[in-house]
């Protein structure tokens, strides 16, 4: 028995099946949106594995894309069923459907506030394994010939161009970690090997950054080497100046990139889930006969 029953006359009724009609492909176009969006998020999670250590989770890309199906498909049919609605032969073969695809609706809208919760507890997932990835790319940088980081060079410039960012928390991590091959490092220059034996783990460490640090919109050419080195360059003070490099960590930059998708996306499901409430309620004050009876 449907719940809150009203009586409609004739005309009523016609304006109510149209009305939901309209709202149901409505729900398609939303549930395409969530698709799409399902493919988009799993298309930036693997554009940048690189720098999550490959552990990143698609959980919500591949729910969202099947969750977007689900809805088109539910919408599509609930859509027929309220034009079918006007016809009274053609809705008798319906109706004994209607039941079924009610509670299907019930377990689907459960499904999207699932989704919705997912979307916020996911950003603790990806905040921790974006620090532990951005880490290791930096420790990585520079093995170009190792088999499976020969991209890691490319994939980490490539990030900090694009987000403005520098380093994991910041542009001093650099200095922790030997960046430069030992490839190209002149080992028969004393200042390079006292460099390299002066350290207890025998690696060349400097206060330089790698050139996608830069800041292009800084008026005086990137100083990208010697940046805690005052007398190496003309009237400058790394304590004072503002440096010509992205002062942001790439953690907090990417990681707000990723968050504002999952907000959005949560977002977009409520404004979804409200619309299908909204469905569900039309269905159960519709009158189960069809308007021409």
């Amino acid at each position: 028995m449907p719940f809150m029953s009203l009586k409609f006359n004739l005309q009523k009724r016609v304006k109510l099946a149209q009305g939901l009609w309209m709202l149901y492909w409505l729900a398609v176009i939303v549930g395409i949106i969530i698709f799409s969006l399902g493919i988009f998020f799993k298309i930036e999670l693997r554009k940048r594995s690189e720098i999550m250590d490959n552990n990143e989770s698609h959980l919500v890309p591949n729910l969202l894309i099947l969750l977007g199906m689900l809805s088109c498909g539910l919408n599509a049919f609930g859509g027929k069923l309220c034009h079918e609605s006007l016809d009274p032969q053609k809705f008798s073969k319906m109706k004994p459907m209607l039941k079924p695809y009610m509670l299907l609706s019930c377990g689907f809208n459960a499904l999207l506030l699932l989704l919705v919760l997912l979307c916020f507890l996911m950003q603790f997932a990806v905040y921790l394994t974006l620090a532990e990835g951005l880490k290791n790319a930096i420790r990585f940088y520079k093995d170009t010939d190792t088999p499976g980081r020969c991209f890691m060079k490319r994939t980490l410039d490539m990030t900090q161009i694009e987000f403005r960012c520098c380093g994991n928390n910041n542009f001093r991590d650099w200095f922790e970690v030997q960046w430069i091959s030992n490839r190209y490092l002149d080992m028969s220059n004393d200042v390079v090997k006292d460099r390299v034996l002066s350290n207890v783990e025998g690696k060349y460490l400097m206060d330089s950054v790698p050139f996608s640090c830069c800041n292009p919109g800084s008026p005086r050419p990137c100083i990208q080497h010697h940046l805690t080195n005052n007398s190496a360059h003309y009237d400058y003070d790394h304590r004072i100046e503002e440096l010509n490099i992205w002062n942001r960590g790439c953690h907090q930059a990417v990681f707000s990139y990723y968050s504002s998708i999952m907000n959005s996306i949560g977002a977009l499901l409520i404004c979804t889930i409200i619309l299908e409430v909204r469905l569900h309620t039309g269905l159960h004050h519709r009158p189960l006969q069809p308007v021409g009876m």
